[in-house]
C-alpha cells in the first residue's frame, strides 16, 4: 500500500520531466546575496527560528490561505526569526516557487525552499528563485542520489538541511558531511507526530558534530524546551505561526536561551 511519501514522491517525478521540458524558470539567471544560516547557528546563544510560511498540508488540509508570503515573513523576521521556510510544492501544500521570490525580494534573511527535491533541476529553480538552503530528506531517494545532491547543492553555494526521521536514516545522512541536520518528529510516512524522535536522535546528532533543527509539532513552550533540552539549535515551525493571534508573542516566548535550558 502506497504512503503518503510514496504519493508525493510520484507526483514529483512528473513535475521534475516538466520542468526539463519548460526551463522556463531558468531562462533569466538571477545572482542572489549569499545569506547564510550556519554562520547564524555558530554565533547562537538562544534558540534559532525558522518561521514557515505553509497554506496548507496533507495532514491538516488549509491551513492559512489568506496570508500573503512576503507580509508574513517579513513579520517572521521582525519578531525574531533568523531564518525562513517557504513551501513551494502546489498539489499537496498549496504553494509556489513564485511565493518565494517574492519573500526573496521582502526580507534579508536566510530562506529554506522547503519542497520535496529530488533532482538536481529543482535545486536549480530553488537558487535561482532566491534559495539559500533546500531540504533533502534521506526517506525520499538512495544513498548514492542523496550524496550526489548534496555534492551539487554544496558546489552551488546553498546550504543543506539534511531531514532525517530515525538512527538508520541519521547515519546516512551524516556520511554525506552534512553539518545541518533537521530531525522530522512527524513520521512522512502516516503523518503521525512525536517530539520523542528528537530526543533519540538529538544526542547523536551533537556526538557527530552537527547543527540540530527539530521539525514538525511544535506548537508550545514546553515543546520547545523539551526540543532544548535534546540539543536542537533551532526548531522549524509553520502551522503554529501561519494561526497565531498574537504573532509577536508566539515567536518572541520560543527563542529560549539554548545553554541553559539544556542543563536544567
Amino acid at each position: 500500500m502506497a504512503t503518503i511519501l510514496d504519493v508525493i514522491l510520484s507526483e514529483k517525478e512528473i513535475e521534475v520531466e516538466s520542468l526539463k521540458k519548460d526551463r522556463s524558470s531558468l531562462s533569466t539567471e538571477k545572482n542572489y546575496q549569499h545569506r547564510s544560516f550556519l554562520s547564524i547557528l555558530e554565533n547562537a546563544d538562544e534558540l534559532s527560528i525558522i518561521a514557515e510560511f505553509k497554506r496548507a498540508s496533507p495532514s491538516k488540509g488549509d491551513i492559512n490561505g489568506v496570508l500573503e508570503p512576503a507580509t508574513q515573513t517579513s513579520s517572521y523576521i521582525k519578531y525574531g526569526a533568523s531564518a525562513v521556510s517557504v513551501l513551494t510544492d502546489k498539489r499537496f501544500f498549496k504553494g509556489d516557487i513564485s511565493d518565494l521570490e517574492a519573500v526573496r525580494n521582502a526580507i534579508d534573511a536566510p530562506i529554506l525552499c522547503k519542497d520535496f527535491i529530488i533532482d538536481s533541476i529543482q535545486i536549480d529553480v530553488a537558487k535561482n528563485a532566491g534559495a539559500n538552503i533546500i531540504l533533502l530528506i534521506v526517506a525520499a531517494m538512495d544513498e548514492e542520489k542523496l550524496g550526489n545532491l548534496y555534492k551539487y547543492a554544496t558546489e552551488k553555494k546553498l546550504e543543506v538541511l539534511m531531514e532525517v526521521h530515525n538512527e538508520e536514516e541519521l547515519e546516512i545522512a551524516l556520511k554525506t558531511g552534512a553539518k545541518l541536520i533537521g530531525v522530522n518528529n512527524r513520521n512522512l510516512k502516516n503523518f503521525e507526530v512525536d517530539l520523542s524522535v528528537t530526543e533519540k536522535l538529538g544526542p547523536i546528532v551533537k556526538k557527530a558534530g552537527a547543527y540540530l533543527i527539530s521539525e514538525s509539532g511544535i506548537k508550545t513552550l514546553d515543546d520547545v524546551k523539551r526540543v532544548v533540552k535534546a540539543g536542537a539549535n533551532g526548531i522549524l515551525v509553520g502551522e503554529t505561526f501561519m494561526m497565531a493571534e498574537n504573532l509577536a508573542n508566539t515567536l518572541q516566548e520560543m527563542k529560549l536561551p539554548i545553554h541553559q535550558v539544556a542543563k536544567k
